[in-house]
Protein backbone atom coordinates (compact mmCIF):
# COMPACT_ATOMS: atom_id res chain seq x y z
CA UNK A 1 0.00 0.00 0.00
CA UNK A 2 2.92 2.29 0.58
CA UNK A 3 4.77 1.65 -2.34
CA UNK A 4 1.57 1.86 -4.42
CA UNK A 5 1.09 5.82 -2.52
CA UNK A 6 4.30 6.66 -3.46
CA UNK A 7 4.25 5.52 -7.17
CA UNK A 8 1.17 7.49 -7.32
CA UNK A 9 2.89 10.86 -5.97
CA UNK A 10 5.84 10.01 -8.72
CA UNK A 11 3.47 10.07 -11.64
CA UNK A 12 1.41 13.17 -9.94
CA UNK A 13 4.75 15.12 -9.57
CA UNK A 14 6.04 13.76 -13.15
CA UNK A 15 2.53 15.03 -14.82
CA UNK A 16 2.50 18.46 -12.64
CA UNK A 17 6.40 19.36 -14.05
CA UNK A 18 4.96 18.03 -17.71
CA UNK A 19 1.97 20.66 -17.35
CA UNK A 20 4.66 23.05 -16.26
CA UNK A 21 6.86 22.92 -19.18
CA UNK A 22 4.33 23.00 -21.77
CA UNK A 23 2.90 26.15 -19.61
CA UNK A 24 6.65 27.41 -20.58
CA UNK A 25 6.50 26.67 -24.32
CA UNK A 26 3.30 28.24 -24.27
CA UNK A 27 4.62 31.27 -22.90
CA UNK A 28 7.58 31.40 -24.62
CA UNK A 29 5.73 30.75 -28.18
CA UNK A 30 3.32 33.75 -26.73
CA UNK A 31 6.27 36.05 -26.03
CA UNK A 32 8.13 35.60 -29.25
CA UNK A 33 5.26 36.45 -31.43
CA UNK A 34 4.66 39.49 -29.55
CA UNK A 35 8.47 40.45 -29.80
CA UNK A 36 8.04 39.54 -33.56
CA UNK A 37 4.91 41.92 -34.21
CA UNK A 38 6.60 44.99 -32.49
CA UNK A 39 10.07 44.45 -34.60
CA UNK A 40 7.67 44.08 -37.61
CA UNK A 41 5.69 47.48 -36.61
CA UNK A 42 8.85 49.31 -35.46
CA UNK A 43 10.73 48.32 -38.88
CA UNK A 44 7.72 49.37 -40.95
CA UNK A 45 7.51 52.68 -38.76
CA UNK A 46 11.57 53.44 -39.70
CA UNK A 47 10.64 52.29 -43.33
CA UNK A 48 7.48 55.09 -43.41
CA UNK A 49 9.73 57.94 -41.64
CA UNK A 50 12.48 57.11 -44.26
CA UNK A 51 10.15 57.74 -46.80
CA UNK A 52 8.94 61.00 -45.31
CA UNK A 53 12.43 62.28 -45.01
CA UNK A 54 13.02 61.37 -48.68
CA UNK A 55 10.05 62.86 -49.74
CA UNK A 56 10.38 66.11 -47.47
CA UNK A 57 14.20 66.73 -48.26
CA UNK A 58 13.82 68.18 -51.96
CA UNK A 59 10.23 69.33 -51.45
CA UNK A 60 10.97 73.13 -51.60
CA UNK A 61 10.56 73.45 -55.39
CA UNK A 62 9.23 71.08 -57.67
CA UNK A 63 11.72 68.41 -58.96
CA UNK A 64 13.22 67.80 -62.38
CA UNK A 65 10.81 64.72 -62.68
CA UNK A 66 8.01 66.49 -61.35
CA UNK A 67 8.64 69.34 -63.79
CA UNK A 68 8.61 66.76 -66.72
CA UNK A 69 5.41 64.94 -65.32
CA UNK A 70 3.88 68.55 -65.14
CA UNK A 71 4.75 69.85 -68.43
CA UNK A 72 3.41 66.23 -70.19
CA UNK A 73 -0.08 67.27 -68.81
CA UNK A 74 0.58 63.77 -66.62
CA UNK A 75 0.18 64.71 -63.01
CA UNK A 76 -0.50 68.80 -63.14
CA UNK A 77 -1.23 70.03 -59.87
CA UNK A 78 -3.36 72.84 -59.90
CA UNK A 79 -5.42 75.35 -58.24
CA UNK A 80 -8.50 72.89 -57.83
CA UNK A 81 -6.37 69.84 -56.56
CA UNK A 82 -6.82 69.04 -52.73
CA UNK A 83 -5.08 71.43 -50.70
CA UNK A 84 -2.58 70.18 -48.20
CA UNK A 85 -4.34 69.54 -44.71
CA UNK A 86 -1.25 70.36 -43.16
CA UNK A 87 -0.85 74.15 -44.70
CA UNK A 88 -1.72 76.81 -41.96
CA UNK A 89 -2.87 80.49 -43.13
CA UNK A 90 -0.85 82.62 -40.66
CA UNK A 91 2.85 83.10 -39.94
CA UNK A 92 5.22 82.06 -37.08
CA UNK A 93 5.23 84.04 -34.19
CA UNK A 94 8.98 85.27 -35.12
CA UNK A 95 7.93 87.03 -38.57
CA UNK A 96 8.56 90.42 -39.50
CA UNK A 97 5.98 92.25 -40.25
CA UNK A 98 5.46 93.10 -44.10
CA UNK A 99 5.25 96.73 -43.22
CA UNK A 100 8.72 96.71 -42.21
CA UNK A 101 9.40 96.66 -46.04
CA UNK A 102 6.80 97.46 -47.52
CA UNK A 103 7.05 100.46 -50.55
CA UNK A 104 10.95 99.80 -49.87
CA UNK A 105 13.19 98.58 -52.68
CA UNK A 106 17.21 96.95 -50.63
CA UNK A 107 19.88 96.25 -52.40
CA UNK A 108 23.24 94.67 -51.49
CA UNK A 109 25.07 91.47 -52.11
CA UNK A 110 25.40 87.84 -51.77
CA UNK A 111 28.56 86.61 -51.55
CA UNK A 112 29.34 82.94 -52.14
CA UNK A 113 32.17 80.69 -51.76
CA UNK A 114 32.41 81.16 -55.38
CA UNK A 115 32.01 84.56 -56.10
CA UNK A 116 29.67 87.81 -55.23
CA UNK A 117 26.56 88.72 -57.01
CA UNK A 118 24.60 92.08 -56.39
CA UNK A 119 20.83 91.61 -55.13
CA UNK A 120 18.07 93.63 -55.18
CA UNK A 121 14.90 92.52 -53.11
CA UNK A 122 11.47 94.60 -54.15
CA UNK A 123 9.29 95.35 -50.91
CA UNK A 124 6.75 96.78 -53.38
CA UNK A 125 5.85 94.11 -54.99
CA UNK A 126 6.66 91.73 -52.16
CA UNK A 127 6.84 93.41 -48.79
CA UNK A 128 6.27 90.06 -46.59
CA UNK A 129 9.09 88.08 -48.41
CA UNK A 130 11.31 91.17 -48.02
CA UNK A 131 11.08 91.91 -44.99
CA UNK A 132 12.06 87.85 -43.87
CA UNK A 133 15.21 88.06 -45.98
CA UNK A 134 16.34 91.55 -45.11
CA UNK A 135 15.33 90.46 -40.89
CA UNK A 136 17.38 87.34 -41.85
CA UNK A 137 20.50 88.86 -43.70
CA UNK A 138 20.98 91.55 -40.59
CA UNK A 139 20.81 88.54 -38.41
CA UNK A 140 23.89 87.40 -40.24
CA UNK A 141 21.75 83.54 -40.77
CA UNK A 142 23.26 83.48 -43.84
CA UNK A 143 26.82 83.19 -43.38
CA UNK A 144 28.21 79.58 -43.62
CA UNK A 145 25.28 78.11 -44.70
CA UNK A 146 25.11 76.28 -47.70
CA UNK A 147 23.35 75.47 -51.57
CA UNK A 148 22.66 72.24 -51.13
CA UNK A 149 20.49 72.28 -54.67
CA UNK A 150 21.32 72.91 -58.00
CA UNK A 151 19.09 71.53 -61.14
CA UNK A 152 20.62 71.70 -64.48
CA UNK A 153 17.71 70.72 -66.67
CA UNK A 154 17.22 72.58 -69.95
CA UNK A 155 14.21 74.79 -69.13
CA UNK A 156 14.92 74.45 -65.17
CA UNK A 157 18.32 76.23 -63.87
CA UNK A 158 18.24 76.92 -60.02
CA UNK A 159 20.64 77.27 -57.37
CA UNK A 160 18.79 76.65 -53.99
CA UNK A 161 20.27 77.78 -50.58
CA UNK A 162 19.55 78.74 -47.18
CA UNK A 163 18.81 75.17 -45.70
CA UNK A 164 19.42 75.46 -41.33
CA UNK A 165 20.84 71.84 -42.18
CA UNK A 166 22.27 71.82 -45.20
CA UNK A 167 20.30 69.25 -46.68
CA UNK A 168 17.04 70.81 -47.75
CA UNK A 169 14.92 70.32 -44.92
CA UNK A 170 12.76 73.61 -43.83
CA UNK A 171 12.55 74.85 -39.50
CA UNK A 172 8.64 74.40 -39.01
CA UNK A 173 9.13 76.97 -36.44
CA UNK A 174 9.86 79.44 -38.83
CA UNK A 175 7.00 79.35 -41.43
CA UNK A 176 5.36 82.23 -43.63
CA UNK A 177 3.28 83.24 -45.85
CA UNK A 178 1.24 84.41 -47.88
CA UNK A 179 2.57 83.75 -51.65
CA UNK A 180 3.62 87.03 -53.59
CA UNK A 181 4.67 88.40 -56.80
CA UNK A 182 3.80 85.20 -58.12
CA UNK A 183 4.79 84.94 -62.43
CA UNK A 184 1.10 84.37 -63.90
CA UNK A 185 2.75 82.17 -66.71
CA UNK A 186 4.99 79.77 -64.20
CA UNK A 187 7.98 81.00 -66.23
CA UNK A 188 10.57 82.44 -63.73
CA UNK A 189 13.20 84.56 -66.08
CA UNK A 190 17.30 84.27 -65.79
CA UNK A 191 18.44 86.41 -62.59
CA UNK A 192 15.39 85.76 -61.01
CA UNK A 193 15.22 85.62 -56.87
CA UNK A 194 12.60 83.31 -55.34
CA UNK A 195 11.49 82.02 -52.24
CA UNK A 196 11.50 78.25 -51.88
CA UNK A 197 8.68 76.30 -49.72
CA UNK A 198 6.76 73.36 -49.03
CA UNK A 199 5.00 71.66 -51.49
CA UNK A 200 0.93 72.60 -52.12
CA UNK A 201 1.43 75.13 -49.24
CA UNK A 202 0.96 78.69 -49.67
CA UNK A 203 2.25 79.28 -45.96
CA UNK A 204 5.08 76.92 -46.07
CA UNK A 205 7.73 79.57 -46.81
CA UNK A 206 10.61 79.50 -45.29
CA UNK A 207 14.56 80.27 -44.73
CA UNK A 208 15.45 79.22 -48.49
CA UNK A 209 15.32 80.82 -51.35
CA UNK A 210 16.80 79.96 -55.09
CA UNK A 211 18.38 82.15 -57.58
CA UNK A 212 17.54 81.20 -61.51
CA UNK A 213 20.41 81.49 -64.03
CA UNK A 214 18.52 81.03 -66.89
CA UNK A 215 14.97 80.71 -68.00
CA UNK A 216 13.41 78.50 -66.51
CA UNK A 217 9.39 76.90 -66.19
CA UNK A 218 8.12 76.11 -62.48
CA UNK A 219 4.68 74.40 -62.97
CA UNK A 220 2.43 75.87 -60.19
CA UNK A 221 1.05 73.33 -57.69
CA UNK A 222 -2.19 73.26 -56.02
CA UNK A 223 -1.06 76.45 -53.58
CA UNK A 224 -0.10 78.71 -56.70
CA UNK A 225 3.45 79.57 -57.76
CA UNK A 226 6.67 81.01 -55.64
CA UNK A 227 7.12 84.36 -54.28
CA UNK A 228 9.48 86.27 -56.37
CA UNK A 229 11.36 88.51 -53.93
CA UNK A 230 14.37 90.21 -56.03
CA UNK A 231 16.89 89.26 -58.78
CA UNK A 232 20.47 89.35 -59.49
CA UNK A 233 22.08 92.58 -60.72
CA UNK A 234 25.41 91.69 -61.25
CA UNK A 235 27.63 88.31 -60.95
CA UNK A 236 24.76 85.57 -62.44
CA UNK A 237 27.98 84.46 -64.23
CA UNK A 238 29.31 82.82 -60.78
CA UNK A 239 25.95 80.65 -61.22
CA UNK A 240 26.42 79.79 -64.08
CA UNK A 241 29.61 78.92 -63.36
CA UNK A 242 29.00 76.96 -60.69
CA UNK A 243 26.23 74.45 -62.50
CA UNK A 244 28.86 74.10 -65.31
CA UNK A 245 30.87 72.07 -62.55
CA UNK A 246 27.98 69.52 -62.73
CA UNK A 247 25.79 67.95 -60.38
CA UNK A 248 26.18 64.69 -57.90
CA UNK A 249 22.56 63.43 -59.12
CA UNK A 250 20.12 63.17 -55.80
CA UNK A 251 16.44 63.10 -57.92
CA UNK A 252 17.81 62.68 -61.32
CA UNK A 253 20.60 63.45 -63.34
CA UNK A 254 19.97 66.98 -63.51
CA UNK A 255 18.90 67.53 -60.09
CA UNK A 256 20.74 67.06 -56.77
CA UNK A 257 23.87 68.76 -55.12
CA UNK A 258 26.64 70.72 -56.86
CA UNK A 259 30.15 68.41 -57.51
CA UNK A 260 31.73 71.64 -55.87
CA UNK A 261 30.20 72.44 -52.52
CA UNK A 262 28.69 76.20 -52.60
CA UNK A 263 28.28 77.99 -49.34
CA UNK A 264 27.30 81.83 -48.40
CA UNK A 265 29.56 84.02 -47.19
CA UNK A 266 27.59 86.57 -46.23
CA UNK A 267 24.36 88.36 -47.44
CA UNK A 268 24.18 92.30 -46.90
CA UNK A 269 21.38 94.55 -47.80
CA UNK A 270 20.59 98.18 -47.18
Amino acid sequence: MAASSRSAREAKRRIQQMEAKRELRRDQESRRKRDNLIAAGAGAAAVVLAVVLQLTAFSNNPTEDEFAAAEAGLTSPSASATPNPSASPSNAANIPAPDTAAGKVFTGELVLNKGALGVELDGTKAPQAAAVFRSLSEEGYFAGKSCHRLTTGETFGVLQCGSADGNGSGNPDYTWGPLENVPADNTYPAGTIAVARTGNNAYGNGTQFFIVYKDTVIPADSAGGYTVVGKVTSGLDVVSAVAAGGITPVNSDTDGAPVEPVTIDSFSLK
